[in-house]
C-alpha cells in the first residue's frame, strides 16, 4: 500500500469526524510517512511501520470524546426541506421516548454491570472482616482457657482469609474485565455514530 491509498482509507474510516480533525490527522500521518522516506525507507515500508489503518482509526476513535463524534454526526450537512422538519416534529412524540428508553436500558446496563463488581469487592471486605474477628474472637477464647472455642476462631479466621485472597484476584480480574467491556462499548458506541455515509 503506498502513501495517497493509505491515506484515502484512513480518511474513509474517519470520515465521520469534523473535517478541522480529520485534515489534522492525515497530515500528521502523511508527515510521519514522508520523514520515514526521507530516512531511506520505501513509501511500502514507511507505510507498513505505520501500521494498518484499521488500528489507527481504532486508536484515534477511542480518544476522541463522543460529544464531538455526535456534535457532527447530527450537524446537518444541508438545510431542512419544510415537510422534513414537519415530519421530524410530528414523529417527535415517538422517536424521543424511543431515544430515552434505549438510553435508559444502556444506563441501566452500565450500572448493574459496575453494581456486580462492587458487590463482589463487599462481600471480600465482608470475608476480611470475617477472618481478623474470628482470629480476635480465638484470642480472646484462648485468654479465658477454651482451647477448643479458641482452635474454632482460629480456624474460622484463617478459612476467611483464605478467601478473602482468593476473592480478592477475582476481584481484580472482574473489575479489569469490565473496564475493558465499558472502554468496548464506548468505542462501539462511537462507532455507530462514525457509520460510513455508503451503508446508509
Amino acid at each position: 500500500m503506498n502513501k495517497q491509498e493509505f491515506l484515502d482509507q484512513l480518511r474513509l474510516e474517519l470520515s465521520g469526524l469534523p473535517k478541522e480533525d480529520l485534515e489534522e490527522r492525515l497530515n500528521f500521518y502523511a508527515e510521519i510517512i514522508d520523514d520515514r522516506i526521507e530516512d531511506g525507507l520505501s513509501e511500502e515500508e514507511a507505510v507498513n511501520e505505520i501500521g494498518p489503518s484499521e488500528e489507527i482509526a481504532s486508536q484515534i476513535i477511542a480518544e476522541t470524546p463522543l460529544s464531538i463524534i455526535v456534535k457532527e454526526r447530527v450537524k446537518p450537512k444541508r438545510r431542512l426541506k419544510a415537510w422534513e422538519i414537519v415530519l421530524l416534529i410530528l414523529g417527535a412524540p415517538l422517536w424521543i421516548p424511543l431515544l430515552i428508553a434505549a438510553f435508559a436500558v444502556l444506563f441501566s446496563l452500565y450500572i448493574v454491570l459496575w453494581s456486580l463488581v462492587i458487590s463482589l469487592w463487599a462481600v471480600d471486605v465482608a470475608f476480611i472482616a470475617a477472618s481478623v474477628a474470628g482470629i480476635a474472637g480465638g484470642c480472646i477464647m484462648l485468654i479465658k482457657g477454651e482451647s477448643l472455642s479458641a482452635l474454632m476462631g482460629f480456624g474460622i479466621g484463617l478459612i476467611m482469609a483464605g478467601l478473602s485472597i482468593f476473592l480478592f484476584f477475582g476481584c481484580k480480574a472482574a473489575t479489569k474485565g469490565t473496564v475493558v467491556l465499558t472502554k468496548k462499548m464506548g468505542l462501539g458506541i462511537k462507532t455507530l455514530f462514525l457509520a460510513k455515509e455508503t451503508e446508509k
